[in-house]
Parts: structure tokens; sequence; C-alpha cells
């Protein structure tokens, strides 16, 4: 998985963490772009796997954690929401390069050769020797503000 943009401020303050705000009234969007040509189990898997470096690195995704009736914990969750989009391979090549190019997005990938190795230091060296026009990606993740990420994902339809 590689990650864009990580160095830059993009994240919620605690402050602006206000759990009584529709997702639609969040500062930030956040989307996660999943090949449509890949089975549902592999396309779980790369969703999975954009979303974990996004949580790790933009800060105030996750609510608090919340305690049932009877006290158990359930850690939190995305309070500002997580769509989870479909795009074909060229598309979701082109979306992330347009989130990357931007300074306010978050972006974080999952090339295809994630799913083609199984041993981390293969997929570095894998990944290390493809050009970036030859990249095909399975999953990508943006965190950034939502009329940008609107314009950057446009009318990509809701995986199903």
């Amino acid at each position: 998985m590689s990650v864009v943009n990580a160095s830059s401020a993009v994240g919620f303050a605690p402050e602006e963490m206000d759990f009584d705000l529709s997702t639609r009234q969040a500062r930030l969007k956040w989307v996660v772009i999943v090949n449509a040509a890949l089975p549902p189990g592999r396309a779980a898997n790369a969703a999975i796997c954009a979303a974990a470096p996004t949580v790790a690195a933009v800060p105030g995704l996750l609510g608090c954690e919340v305690a049932d009736a009877e006290g158990a914990v359930h850690p939190g969750l995305p309070w500002a929401g997580c769509s989870v989009l479909a795009a074909d391979s060229a598309t979701l090549r082109a979306v992330r390069a347009k989130a990357a190019s931007r300074d306010d997005t978050f972006v974080a990938d999952v090339p295809a050769a994630a799913q083609s190795t199984r041993v981390y230091s293969d997929f570095v060296a894998t990944v290390g020797k493809t050009q970036p026009e030859d990249m095909d990606y399975c999953a990508v993740s943006i965190v950034g503000p939502r009329n940008r990420v609107d314009k950057i994902v446009g009318k990509l339809p809701l995986m199903s």
C-alpha cells in the first residue's frame, strides 16, 4: 500500500469532532473506491487494506468508544462516514491521480501487486519496478474537503 500526502494536515481537530452532526455536515469526506472488476472477497480485502493506513494517518476519523446497555465496549467507528464506491480500472487510476495532485487530500492506495504477492518484500519489489502509468489499483482511499472529494469522484456509484 502506498500513502500520498501523508505529511499534510488532513484530518479533524478534536474540537471539530461533533458527533451530533450528520455525516453530510462534516468538513471532510472519506471515500474508498474499489475496482469494480474484483470479485467480492478481493474487493472487501482491498477496501479494508485501503482503510487501514487511512485511519492510522488521518486524525479524528474515528468516533469514541461506545458502551452497550450491559457495559460491553465497542470500538469507535467513522463518525463522519465512509462511502465505498466502485470504478473501472482506468477511472480508479484517474481518480487517484487527481486526488494525489492536491495538498488538501490524503490518499492511500492498494496496488494490484498487494493481492498477487504473499511476502511483503515481494510486494515492495514489484511496486518498485512498476511505472506509475502501468500501476493497476484494487482500491484507493481519499479524505479531503467535502466539495473537493465530490469533484474528484464525480458520480461514481456505491459498490454493490
